[in-house]
């Protein structure tokens, strides 16, 4: 790997980690009042019998009940927000910087919309109200994860568990979707980048860790930093007068010579 790659690359890890840790640390930021939080929530909850996306209370029962699929969804809530993401992320990195560049922009912009609702409007997950239950703390004992947040056992406290409202959860899983569905070259691929959005959808709500809307606003922040990906990319365009996504402009044809004109003959 040549010194510049190797630079480039690892000037993009510690983007990337210091976006990870911007996400986990939230709570040292949130306010980590409850009563507001649960009001937000019963709003929320309010919205959703009014609309018909009431459908937390049933599937919470189905996953309690269910216990294999507890402890499977347990361990995917835990694992494969982060684990897919860097690997497609790498995945992406590989193809080249126009694959790459434009999918991390967005990825960028929609966690810190993200994170900024989360410290304005701290929300409460289902498994924080009562009828609800936290699958995830059912099966602590059989995995990773402490009793009191899908972190390492003893660094519960160090997350913003308080994070309900969007579920990034649901918006990073969506962007694994687009992404595939965009550089992907075979169906099989672009169809497991839609089960893994639709499965961590399911999960999250079964697993009472957030509301139905929580993943809508998920995805909406996704869509929000494709958006903002799109528009600085022609914004850094213009301004560079090339393209910003790391290729490079076809070259323009080469134009034909004028045809030089015949000089006159005079007849005698």
């Amino acid at each position: 790997m040549s010194s510049p790659r190797l630079r480039r690359g690892v000037a993009e890890l510690v983007l990337v980690l210091t976006l990870y840790v911007l996400y986990s640390a939230s709570r040292l930021f949130a306010d980590d009042a409850l009563a507001p939080a649960l009001a937000r929530a019963q709003e929320l909850l309010d919205v959703e019998r009014l609309v018909g996306l009431h459908w937390e209370a049933s599937l919470n029962q189905v996953f309690v009940e269910m216990k294999v699929l507890g402890l499977l969804s347990s361990y995917w809530y835990a694992t494969a927000h982060y684990v897919v993401t860097a690997a497609v992320l790498l995945w992406l990195y590989r193809r080249g910087a126009h694959c790459y560049v434009p999918a991390r922009r967005a990825l960028v912009a929609a966690t810190l919309v993200g994170l900024a609702l989360y410290l304005l409007l701290p929300t409460a997950p289902p498994r924080f109200v009562d009828g609800y239950v936290d699958v995830l703390s059912l099966h602590a004992a059989d995995g990773w994860w402490g009793a009191d947040a899908s972190a390492p056992k003893g660094l519960g406290g160090l997350t913003n568990q308080l994070a309900a409202f969007p579920s990034l959860h649901a918006g990073w899983a969506l962007w694994v979707a687009v992404v595939v569905q965009l550089n992907a070259r075979t169906p099989w691929a672009r169809a497991l980048g839609w089960a893994h959005a639709l499965i961590t959808a399911v999960v999250i709500v079964g697993t009472g860790n957030h509301w139905v809307l929580d993943a809508v606003a998920g995805w909406l922040v996704i869509g929000v930093g494709f958006l903002v990906a799109a528009r600085l990319g022609r914004r850094l365009d213009r301004r560079t007068g090339g393209r910003s996504d790391g290729r490079k402009d076809a070259p323009a044809p080469a134009r034909a010579p004028a045809a030089q004109d015949e000089p006159a003959t005079s007849s005698a």
